[in-house]
């Protein structure tokens, strides 16, 4: 009884494990979450003047110069779903990245695209000035507005 109650115990950490996010996978979902937003406010921006410039090159230079984050962030997803029995974790993470990119996009559809622009196109130009240790920080910030799609594991 005493080895079927640690077995059911064992399983049951791993199935909660399977269903919730350990820090990194927390701030790997929102790096990815804050790259896909920055590109929806490129792509629906870049007629625009911006203040600051174009802000489709802001976004390609932040992108290019955090280009070994985002792997970084996108292989620690793929493992995710992986370990969880993706059988194809590319498409995993391009679902995900689709999933994020329309929360945005939605915001986008339902204001006028000056508005928009106005609103979230600083943005960029904010991450853009950023090194790699602070747009970390900045990833692995819980958000109320902005969840992730699982919750992260309990720590003990």
């Amino acid at each position: 009884m005493k080895y079927l109650l640690f077995f059911i115990t064992l399983v049951s950490v791993s199935t909660a494990q399977a269903r919730c996010y350990s820090m990194t996978e927390f701030e790997a979902e929102q790096g990815l979450r804050i790259h896909s937003e920055l590109m929806v406010i490129s792509l629906n921006c870049q007629h625009m003047h911006h203040r600051s410039g174009n802000l489709q090159v802001q976004y390609r230079d932040f992108t290019r110069r955090h280009a070994s984050l985002i792997s970084l962030y996108e292989g620690t997803m793929k493992q995710f779903y992986a370990r969880n029995g993706s059988s194809n974790p590319e498409r995993a993470i391009n679902d995900l990245r689709t999933q994020l990119a329309n929360r945005i996009s939605n915001d986008a559809a339902r204001m006028k695209p000056n508005v928009f622009c106005k609103a979230y196109g600083d943005r960029i130009t904010q991450a853009l000035r950023m090194d790699q240790n602070k747009l970390r920080r900045w990833a692995a910030t819980p958000f109320p507005g902005h969840p992730v799609s699982r919750p992260v594991c309990a720590k003990g």
